[in-house]
């Protein structure tokens, strides 16, 4: 059955995300778009980037391919709205997953499993899993480890899942090869000086989904939201400023990366949808060494991925898809309101305002407020 004929009217996005969320019948995904394959028609749009704005030398090291070699493409009716298709090296994805798995959810970065788990239990989650991953062949039944059981991670400042807000006490330093990763992609999109303060790591299963919302609690929505895939395959909706505008379906595939700036920042979105059988991540695996493609040494701290890595990553995204999505919570010489101008946040702060609970979804998965 093809996708539903939807109309603008009472929540038109609900429609469209309930057809590409259910199981069975499966949907037909054939009005999805598909950005990897370089599409043209009159809803997408060939999108110019700041190819001055960002060097080869500084693309490289943060395991970017030259900004003019890059494919962007924007949407009618979402001005803003910049997708780009996988800007990444050959064999430079297996570093960021493995930052994402093994170096984000350390400590003092907050997760979900910190809601109801010691801190001793939760400092070292990669440590705590790999050794299962490692040895237990896929598809056999064992108890999940603790990665398998991730379903986010906040960074910087702490996003609270209740208020839907951020705050100076809960703040923890920002991951600088993050930080400088997202920064050059902002400013190819022509966003230069772009401080990355936040990110929100979100970790899908095939049974997960990210309910229908607006990202607008950072208090300057003037700076553009970056969004990093990984992994799995994902389908994305992106609508209107009300529910009553019906979405668009497109395709995130390993490497993509999204910009929400300008009118496209106050959208409605929202992932129905993981794919259990799309075809193998693009550039994953496929080059693993210290050589092409790598972040160099000095600008992450590491090189390629070893061996023993990889095969926990691999195994991992066999059955998941981790994003990033980055933000930038305060503007220049802006504050968090009863907090002087100027004044730092505390870089030992806490962190446990993000540790509140995030609804889910039905079948289990992973679900965003749907307000």
């Amino acid at each position: 059955m093809a996708a539903p004929m939807v109309e603008r009217g009472e929540d038109a996005f609900r429609t469209l995300f309930k057809f590409y969320r259910r199981k069975h019948p499966p949907p037909d995904l054939s009005n999805v778009l598909d950005f990897s394959k370089g599409i043209v028609c009159d809803k997408v749009l060939s999108t110019n980037l700041e190819v001055s704005a960002v060097s080869d030398g500084e693309a490289s090291r943060a395991g970017l391919r030259p900004v003019r070699d890059w494919r962007a493409f924007g949407l009618q009716g979402c001005p803003g709205f910049i997708f780009i298709a996988n800007p990444f090296l050959r064999g430079s994805q297996p570093h960021w997953l493995r930052r994402c798995l093994k170096t984000y959810t350390q400590k003092p970065n907050v997760c979900n499993l910190d809601m109801h788990m010691s801190p001793n239990e939760t400092d070292d989650i990669w440590g705590k899993s790999a050794d299962t991953l490692r040895r237990v062949p896929c598809g056999k039944k064992e108890p999940k480890t603790l990665l398998e059981k991730l379903r986010w991670v906040t960074l910087g400042y702490h996003y609270n899942w209740n208020t839907k807000t951020y705050s100076p006490e809960h703040h923890t330093p920002f991951p600088a090869d993050l930080q400088r990763l997202s920064g050059l992609v902002a400013a190819a999109a022509g966003f230069p000086g772009f401080n990355a303060e936040a990110g929100i790591l979100n970790y899908y299963r095939f049974d997960s989904s990210l309910g229908i919302h607006v990202d607008e609690s950072e208090l300057d929505l003037s700076r553009p939201l970056l969004s990093f895939c990984f992994g799995q395959s994902a389908i994305f909706l992106l609508g209107g400023p009300r529910r009553e505008d019906p979405p668009t379906a497109m395709y995130m595939h390993s490497g993509d990366v999204m910009v929400m700036s300008g009118q496209s920042r106050l959208l409605y979105h929202a992932v129905p949808r993981i794919l259990q059988d799309p075809p193998p991540p693009c550039s994953l695996g496929t080059s693993l060494s210290r050589g092409q493609g790598s972040p160099e040494r000095g600008v992450s701290g590491e090189g390629g991925v070893d061996g023993e890595d990889w095969a926990v990553c691999s195994r991992y995204i066999q059955s998941s898809r981790v994003n990033m999505t980055v933000r930038q919570v305060l503007g220049p010489g802006q504050s968090f309101p009863g907090v002087p101008k100027g004044s730092a946040p505390d870089a030992e702060g806490g962190g446990e305002g993000g540790g509140q609970k995030r609804r889910r979804s039905s079948s289990g998965g992973t679900e965003s407020s749907d307000t």
